[in-house]
């Protein structure tokens, strides 16, 4: 039986043989070389468990809990926005419209980016995006919405909605 040989200095300080591993120690292992992005750089969450009631047929920001506030550290950065309501309901005959805003730049367009109605039950929404906003000043992401008519709601005092954003780095 061959006995195997345990090279103990570079055992005991953590160093790798620069011709077992291309590079020589953990950290440049780990390391994304310059120019690759994709990293997360920061998240930053809020919460609400409240229950909103909207009648505007224009997009407003009905729920200030839903509100959160992000500083990128690059102006190449991109935020990845995720957002998760407990549940809402538009009644039958209307449609419920929600949208996520950066500062006062809806992202979802005229229609938003979730279009739900005529339900006889509440059910969750949930939508995400990602933006490059180019700047390195802070940035106010919110959850808008707006109706067809009459009285839609959204939010649960029993459940939790989020907002979340993320930097990735370019």
């Amino acid at each position: 039986m061959a006995l195997s040989k345990i090279d103990a200095v570079n055992f005991l300080t953590g160093t790798i043989p620069q011709g077992n591993v291309a590079n020589a120690s953990l950290g440049a292992v780990t390391a994304l070389p310059a120019g690759v992005g994709g990293k997360v750089l920061q998240s930053v969450t809020a919460t609400d468990s409240a229950n909103y009631s909207v009648t505007s047929t224009s997009f407003v920001n009905s729920s200030n809990g839903l509100t959160l506030n992000i500083t990128p550290s690059a102006t190449t950065s991109k935020i990845f926005v995720q957002v998760s309501i407990a549940n809402h309901f538009a009644p039958s005959g209307q449609n419920f419209f929600m949208t996520i805003y950066r500062d006062s730049t809806n992202l979802g367009g005229a229609n938003g980016m979730s279009i739900h109605g005529g339900f006889s039950e509440a059910v969750p929404v949930s939508m995400s995006i990602l933006d490059s906003p180019s700047s390195s000043s802070q940035l106010t992401y919110q959850v808008y919405s707006r109706v067809t008519g009459g009285t839609s709601e959204y939010g649960s005092s029993s459940c939790v909605s989020t907002i979340t954003a993320f930097e990735i780095g370019a």
